[in-house]
């Protein structure tokens, strides 16, 4: 890992403070234990006969009321913020019940990732809705893995589950968690697995810097000092199987019909599942309300945490912070208690536009009035680094433009800058670049300075017509804006792996020399380039550790003990036009 980055991840272990998905939650009101009936770990049973440990928080006032249920494997809900929480929507007129998953903290039985959630989430809802102090309505909310547990019970439609409100959430688990592009989520996906390493949240206080590095991948975990059965399971298949299927709520978007308030993140780790999910029910849910009731807000946030105007380097105003909570009680309040808050007369998406710093109503995602434009890459045949000659041009290439090479090293990988991470030493969000400008296997194309304001929201691809040395390997794309000052900050990036350019399900290793199309999906971003900013687009083969380093030798995935050079040709050229697909928004 070169120098630079280890010193900033040294710096960054010990600025930063990492807090669980679960464990960020928003100040909420102070409890007053007079108002509220607490009972700690109810023991709710389970179908297979496992209990549950549950925190019921209920109004000490006779009656029936709603139920708001949270279920989380982060933490038993004995902290301040949790109870604070638990008692805060009680006072509302809720019951609020906080449940470990199964096999966490004081439940029983034994937790594997996910897979009990579907089952369990459905008696949890059941349950909630058959209790004596219950209305019979029963919604849900939280993020992350807590937004994961309201998702992956949905489509059993319990009659008690009335609506949820999942929050940067997963919602295809090969695409959006585990192999985006096809390729590992390297740091993500080991960090979260030694957490998730025992019975309670496990220490994490790791050599990342050579964790990271270790090979063969099967074996990761032994580098951790752990034994993660799950973490194994996931390098067994990388392909899109029936290990992964068996999770895919993508695939059943017919089968639900709740109404849901998404919220997203340009900078979260699971942005393609908020816009995915928000997409799909508004065409796809099994009834006309369903599809007429999703809502989705989207801001300039990391994954999980709460909002501050300041992510990363750079400060998107007081505007950006939003109280989540404030959300979901108007949500709740409609949907659980009939009152007429107007939340559902409100646009069906809210987004805030970044660059101008401005929230913006509109009626669907993506935005109907788009224009996807083509930019080409173009260059007199050196494009590496910022001092390089590429360019990113409307016009398309001519019959015989040069091609770029560079050298792919995956002993010397790019590292991770910002951009969409949840990994404890490397924060999310846009920073600036300038650590890479003079790397020879970054491919830099830029457009001239605008002339006037262009906006880009949607989803966001790149088209690269490219050949390999190597059997197998990786090309990866980031969308920048380079600001008048020359600094150059990231807003979406992507990769995709060489042997599953055609089918996630099925790979196909490439043939060294010969030149091959990839797609590369950035997911997402909403950002105006200012006039005399500048578009970005950099090609590279890695981004480390983001994604895992492919070892450029063809093996089947996760055995490699050492790796190998491969040397990449890009092409632009009237056969091979490599280009930029932006979202275009007329101003």
């Amino acid at each position: 890992m070169p120098k630079f980055l280890c010193a900033a991840l040294a710096s960054l272990v010990a600025m930063l403070a990492f807090t669980a998905p679960s464990a960020a939650r928003e100040e909420v009101s102070p409890y007053d234990g007079s108002a509220v009936i607490v009972e700690h770990n109810v023991m709710v049973p389970m179908r297979d006969g496992v209990r549950l440990a549950t925190d019921v928080y209920r109004p000490a006032a006779e009656g029936k009321y709603p139920v708001i249920l949270t279920r989380d494997p982060y933490d038993n809900g004995s902290d301040d913020n949790s109870v604070a929480e638990g008692h805060a929507w009680a006072k509302r007129g809720y019951v609020f019940l906080h449940q470990d998953v199964r096999g966490r903290y004081d439940s029983e039985g034994s937790f594997y990732t996910y897979s009990s959630e579907v089952a369990d989430g459905y008696d949890a809802q059941q349950w909630a809705g058959s209790q004596p102090w219950s209305s019979g309505k029963v919604g849900m909310l939280g993020g992350s893995y807590l937004a994961s547990a309201q998702w992956l019970s949905a489509h059993l439609r319990a009659p008690a589950l009335v609506a949820i409100a999942p929050r940067m959430t997963p919602y295809n688990y090969y695409k959006d968690v585990a192999y985006p592009g096809g390729a590992l989520s390297l740091s993500s996906r080991i960090d979260w697995a030694a957490l998730m390493a025992g019975h309670t949240n496990q220490t994490r206080n790791y050599d990342w810097n050579r964790v990271l590095r270790h090979l063969p991948l099967t074996t990761m975990d032994r580098a951790l000092g752990r034994d993660m059965p799950h973490w194994r399971d996931w390098i067994a298949h990388p392909s899109y199987d029936s290990f992964w299927k068996a999770l895919d709520v993508e695939s059943r978007a017919s089968e639900m019909d709740v109404p849901a308030y998404s919220i997203a993140g340009w900078y979260d780790v699971f942005l393609r599942g908020n816009l995915t999910s928000f997409a799909d029910m508004r065409t796809k849910a099994r009834s006309e309300r369903a599809r007429k009731n999703q809502k989705l807000i989207i801001g300039p946030w990391p994954h999980a945490e709460f909002p501050t105007q300041k992510l990363g380097d750079l400060d998107f105003g007081a505007d950006s912070v939003v109280k989540f909570e404030t959300l979901h009680q108007r949500w709740f309040d409609y949907w659980l208690k009939g009152e007429n808050t107007g939340v559902t007369s409100e646009a069906p998406v809210r987004l805030f536009v970044m660059g101008e710093n401005r929230w913006r109503d509109e009626q669907e995602w993506p935005l109907a009035r788009t224009q996807y434009t083509k930019f080409y890459l173009r260059s007199a045949g050196k494009a590496n680094g910022r001092d390089g000659n590429g360019r990113l041009e409307r016009a398309a290439p001519g019959a015989s433009e040069p091609t770029d090479n560079y050298v792919y090293d995956p002993e010397n990988p790019v590292p991770t800058i910002g951009g969409n991470l949840m990994f404890k030493p490397l924060p999310a969000g846009p920073f600036d670049q300038s650590a890479l400008d003079g790397r020879d296997d970054v491919l830099m194309f830029v457009t001239a300075p605008l002339d006037k304001e262009l906006e880009v929201t949607g989803p966001i691809l790149v088209t690269l017509y490219a050949a390999s040395t190597a059997r197998d390997t990786d090309f990866t794309a980031k969308l920048l804006d380079v600001h008048p000052d020359g600094k150059a900050y990231n807003l979406a990036d992507g990769i995709i792996r060489a042997r599953y350019r055609k089918s996630f399900e099925q790979e196909s290793l490439i043939e060294p020399g010969a030149v091959n199309e990839y797609t590369i999906d950035l997911w997402a971003t909403s950002n105006v380039f200012k006039k005399g900013h500048r578009i970005r687009i950099d090609v590279s083969s890695s981004n480390f550790p983001r994604f895992d380093r492919n070892p450029n030798t063809g093996k089947p995935f996760g055995t490699d003990t050492s790796t190998q050079p491969a040397t990449q040709t890009i092409y632009h050229n009237k056969r091979y036009p490599s280009h930029v697909t932006l979202p275009l928004i007329p101003r």
